[in-house]
């Protein structure tokens, strides 16, 4: 009887797993080739698995909200149309040294029959005996600091679904005395995080639910991720934050004058945002500490220029596709990456690849008719730049008979930076250098 393994596939640049969200089909099911048989969901973006050839549906080895890692097999397809054969399973392959492959197990199972109460080892996977999901983070700080699989059981988890974060894990060694932990390296991973230290708001049930009636509003998933994300950030990140106006009526004035010759001839609507886009690539170029990541106390230099789109999503949620090596492309490249980005993003249907490998952000505040906002940086990134609204207003000019005053475009640039890494000089170099490239746009260009 022939039978097909079909695995959790890479899911992008980063991405180690990803959560069964829903399951498309049922054990005995008929399904053809590229039917979607199971949706699953990562950090950033949601996708669906086909099969690769007809069958029936043999086995199905996780269930909804489990999370197996990539190239894990998660679905076992009869290929020959034959009945389901339930006498037979899966070969379990385990191996005894430290290096045993498992395969094919919940992951409770393999912490109950492989380790012992009192260690922690290579051992441990990614979920507790009680199912609560373990991250690489957070396992190898459970390692290093000799914490026992019950021990991380009983730890309240703040993240979605009772997730242990970081912070969680750092504030249980904080109040640990029972295992007489090493003060030195208690106080290491204290100076890793400081973060910690800051305390939560203490708000009560009673504030929350004050104020006449109320309606209810589950965060969907999305939601829930945006929102720890942001603390993230804020967590790692000291956020500083500088404005220039910028003058772009040369920008706008050329674009309404090719937007439609563009349309007609390129089939590219264009909108402003290729124009920023251009004109911040320029910038990364001039100034390439802006396009970093910070390593603990490694700054990582990144020699592609891949520039992160902040995208409203129909739900009020928010993504960011990303436009690889944006400084290879012209700016009929950069705005056919745009709109083909922005709209399969409006329509799920962006691949995780598409999300990942950021290495500079920007947000269009303007869209919503905001003059100027604050951003909170992409992480791992160090900087983002928000574009605000472009107004007519007065302006003074320089002409060759002196300063007047004329009604002008203009718009203001926020630039939010990672202050362990970027200060105020190179932040605002940074600025002023787009800033620049936007003014000095030519009328003249050609299409």
């Amino acid at each position: 009887m022939a039978k097909v393994e079909i695995l959790l596939p890479a899911m992008g640049e980063g991405i180690i797993e990803a959560t069964i969200t829903k399951w498309l089909v049922n054990v005995g099911d008929k399904v053809e080739e590229d039917q979607s048989i199971v949706e699953v969901a990562t950090d950033k973006v949601d996708s669906e698995i086909p099969a690769p050839q007809d069958g029936i549906i043999e086995k199905l080895l996780f269930n909804e909200n489990d999370i197996p890692k990539v190239g894990d097999t998660i679905v076992v397809l009869n290929t020959n149309g034959s009945e389901i054969d339930q006498s037979k399973d899966i070969e379990e392959e385990i191996k005894s040294d430290k290096n045993t492959i498992i395969k094919n197990i919940p992951a409770i199972d393999i912490i109950l029959k492989t380790k012992p109460e009192e260690q922690i080892s290579e051992q441990i996977i990614y979920k507790t005996p009680n199912g609560k999901f373990l991250s690489p983070l957070v396992r190898n700080i459970a390692e290093k600091e000799d914490i026992s699989v019950n021990e991380l059981d009983k730890i309240n988890g703040s993240g979605n679904t009772g997730r242990i974060t970081k912070k969680d894990i750092v504030n249980y060694l904080n109040t640990r005395t029972s295992t007489g932990i090493d003060p030195k390296a208690k106080a290491r991973l204290q100076e890793e995080t400081p973060v910690q230290h800051i305390s939560k708001p203490q708000i009560s049930k009673e504030q929350i639910y004050s104020g006449g009636e109320y309606e209810i509003i589950e965060m969907d998933r999305m939601r829930k991720l945006i929102a720890e994300h942001m603390i993230h950030s804020k967590q790692i990140s000291p956020h500083v934050t500088s404005f220039i106006e910028t003058d772009v009526t040369n920008i706008v004035n050329w674009r309404n004058k090719n937007k439609d010759l563009i349309l007609e001839k390129e089939n590219i609507k264009l909108t402003f945002t290729p124009i920023f886009i251009e004109a911040t690539v320029k910038a990364l170029k001039n100034f390439p500490m802006i396009n970093v990541s910070v390593d603990g106390d490694n700054i990582i230099k990144k020699k592609n220029i891949n520039i992160g789109i902040a995208t409203a999503l129909p739900s009020g949620n928010l993504i960011v596709p990303v436009i690889k090596n944006a400084d290879r492309l012209n700016l009929m490249g950069i705005a056919s990456n745009v709109n083909d980005l922005a709209s399969r993003a409006r329509e799920n249907k962006l691949i995780p690849d598409e999300i990942q490998g950021g290495t500079f952000t920007i947000t269009n505040f303007g869209t919503f008719g905001n003059t100027t906002g604050t951003p909170i940086i992409n992480q791992p990134q160090v900087a983002i730049l928000g574009i605000g609204a472009i107004v007519k207003k007065p302006a003074v000019i320089e002409t060759p008979a002196g300063d007047a005053i004329a009604i002008r475009h203009i718009m203001i640039l926020s630039l939010a930076y990672d202050h362990r890494v970027v200060d105020g000089a190179l932040g605002g170099m940074f600025l002023k250098r787009i800033s620049d490239y936007l003014e000095d746009f030519d009328f003249k260009r050609n299409v």
